[in-house]
């Protein structure tokens, strides 16, 4: 089992950055995959990035590629999103989410385990 705590979120204005961090708890750290989704009102929630367990492989988002970054560090038991070029149509609140099977996995309920999300609101 692992449990997920997101941070990093908050209010920016259109164009600027936030890091999001995701920090797992447990020793099994390594047979999950962790990914970000986000969820915005009144819309399906939805992979933004996902990274394999060693992180040498990326997916993202068409909305999101050339502008957020996906990374995984093994010996700190994290996954973090770097977002740069925000835009108003960011605004959501990000989940990461663990599964025991591979890594593209694109449904949610293909994930075990979720963090409690964290809100980013992008200004205009």
């Amino acid at each position: 089992q692992v449990q997920l705590v997101e941070s990093g979120g908050g209010l920016v204005q259109a164009g600027g950055s936030l890091r999001l961090s995701c920090a797992a708890s447990g020793r099994t750290f390594s047979a999950y995959a962790v990914n970000w989704f986000r969820q915005a009102p009144g819309k399906e929630r939805d992979l933004v990035a996902a990274i394999s367990r060693n992180g040498g492989r990326t997916i993202y988002a068409d909305s999101v590629k050339g502008r957020f970054t996906i990374s995984r560090d093994n010996a700190k038991n994290t996954v973090s999103l770097q977002m740069n070029s925000l835009k108003p149509e960011d605004t959501a609140v990000y989940y990461c989410a663990a599964t025991v099977g591979t890594y593209y996995y694109t449904r949610p309920d293909e994930y075990n385990f979720w963090g409690q999300g964290t809100q980013v609101t992008v200004s205009s």
